[in-house]
């Protein structure tokens, strides 16, 4: 098959949602359409003792929550679907954000209980900013919820986007009958288990479905619906494909109900890859020349072989295990000997892969997030991935002195991906760690001690303000405890001040220093120029 052709059957997705909404749940449900696996383990299978496919982390099993981004990937249709299963909790946003670079649309899972919550609403955000197609389920309809007219207004309001029922709900909870499927003009019956039955809209009335017909929460329903059919917005995939439409499906991902309903549409009308913005221009999928960008690195996803994997999303030509690219950001030449796709922690080599495709490459520790990789003579960087400033800031120690090479090993390899920041104080061996929520603190104690067999102590150090200083201007003698000097990664200096307070009473007090908020697009090439 030639490129263009293998980029029209790839469709690649995250789906997002606040903690709880029954995003894990879903994806498993869509792996069982996959085929992929048996039954659907879900997020309850702590107590279950039956974990979600996702979930690979111990810690995740354990919680019962993602804490980090799951890649899989499945036919379906005639489809190459990629699905990327994304952290609900904000302690873990960072991760999803940059996920949301890789993908070409977003499913948006809403708990019709809840309606919109916060972490909804703040990715929701990051979508309509990179103008992402998004796709909404409004979930756990088995349950007693909030009226369907309602959060189709709240979406409206809230969201500031236009919303299009494909299907439209009879009932919830106890009451729940089933769905209309407005695109094919039917009623999809729900029995109260997997089985769902079809019914043409034209044929409700028979004597064969009489009772259904006149029970009076069908007949609520079908005003509601021809209230949506009368003064709702008219359905246009212009208006989707541009982020400005959501078609809004209705079920539940637990029981299972709707979501083969919901799939089936999302993949006809869901967009394949497109082209992407670089340094030098737009680059097409269909472009001859290979290139893709890194947008996760995961250590130990085998712990037996302490291995780490970079994420690969390929954005042009075509991939062959083997090839040699040309790594942009150091110009060294590297041969990608060694790649995988993946269902959570399972992997199998892949030999070829196409532009939409999420792969897995080895990573000998030369890779970092954001990394462009091209093949041919053009050089050239995708955008930059979001950066996101930590909020909280620790110091960490080793327990045990004998344990110092596994505790710089493991601070190196799991700080490398991106989640946790590292700085050292200045002058001295102390180390700090800087992260967007408590969370994060936690699941990298639980690693270090599981993965490498180190117990750690933190101690934080409060809420801190990190700004960037250029080298030149840094005079040890003006900081302090309020204003703490310290190094990134990278060796940049950086003050951690105390609060806003400190903040403005440094820069009064120091006019001719430049602080840098380096999470400023605009700052942000101004550090080592």
């Amino acid at each position: 098959m030639s490129i263009n052709e293998e980029v029209s059957k790839r469709k690649t997705f995250a789906i997002i949602s606040h903690p709880d909404a029954g995003k894990t749940t879903m994806t498993e449900r869509l792996l069982v359409f996959g085929n992929l696996i048996r039954s659907a383990g879900t997020v309850k299978g702590k107590k279950s003792g039956k974990f979600a496919t996702s979930d690979w982390m111990e810690i995740e099993k354990q919680r019962g929550i993602s804490v980090t981004s799951s890649v899989m990937n499945f036919s379906y249709n005639g489809y190459h679907v990629n699905i990327l299963d994304t952290p609900g909790h904000e302690d873990f946003s960072e991760d999803t954000y940059r996920t949301l670079t890789a993908v070409d649309s977003v499913v948006m899972i809403i708990d019709s209980t809840r309606g919109i919550e916060a972490q909804t609403l703040k990715l929701f955000k990051v979508c309509r900013m990179r103008g992402i197609p998004i796709f909404t389920f409004i979930n756990k309809l088995d349950r007693e919820g909030r009226e369907p007219l309602d959060l189709l207004e709240e979406i409206e309001e809230v969201l500031e986007i236009e919303t299009y029922p494909m299907t439209w709900p009879a009932g919830m909870g106890k009451r729940f009958l089933g769905v209309f499927d407005r695109q094919h003009q039917q009623f999809i019956k729900f029995n109260g288990n997997e089985e769902e039955t079809s019914i043409d809209l034209d044929k409700m009335a028979l004597p064969e479905n009489e009772t259904l017909f006149n029970e009076s929460t069908y007949q609520s329903a079908l005003d509601e619906l021809s209230l949506v059919e009368e003064a709702g917005d008219e359905f246009s995939l212009d208006k989707v494909l541009a982020g400005e439409q959501t078609p809004v499906f209705f079920g539940s991902a637990l029981a299972p109900f709707g979501l083969e309903t919901f799939f089936n549409a999302f993949i006809s009308m869901a967009p394949g890859p497109g082209p992407r913005k670089t340094t030098e221009g737009i680059v097409s999928p269909d472009t001859e020349s290979f290139s893709g960008f890194i947008f996760k690195i995961q250590a130990n996803m085998n712990p037996a072989h302490r291995d780490r994997i970079a994420f690969l999303r390929i954005c042009s030509g075509k991939f062959e295990r083997g090839m040699s690219v040309q790594l942009v950001r150091t110009g060294k030449t590297v041969k990608l000997s060694q790649s995988q796709q993946f269902i959570a922690s399972s992997r199998d080599t892949v030999d070829v892969a196409y532009p939409g495709d999420i792969i897995g490459i080895y990573d000998p520790n030369q890779y970092q997030i954001g990394d462009t990789l091209v093949d041919g003579k053009e050089r050239f960087e995708y955008d930059e991935l979001p950066q996101f400033p930590p909020e909280l800031f620790e110091k960490v120690t080793v327990k045990n002195a004998m344990k110092s090479k596994q505790f710089h090993k493991g601070i190196e390899q799991l700080v490398q991906e991106g989640a946790i920041q590292l700085y050292r104080r200045d002058q001295t061996e102390e180390y700090i760690l800087g992260a967007v929520g408590v969370l994060q603190y936690e699941v990298f104690q639980y690693r270090m001690k599981n993965e490498y067999n180190v117990d750690i102590m933190l101690e934080p150090i409060g809420d801190r303000i990190p700004r960037w200083l250029k080298e030149e201007q840094v005079k040890r003698s003006l900081f302090d405890d309020r204003s703490l000097l310290v190094k990134d990664r990278a060796g940049n200096y950086v003050a951690l001040f105390k609060n806003e307070f400190a903040l403005n009473w440094f820069k009064e007090k120091n006019p001719k220093i430049e602080l840098i908020d380096l999470f400023d697009t605009n700052q942000f090439q101004q550090l080592n120029s």
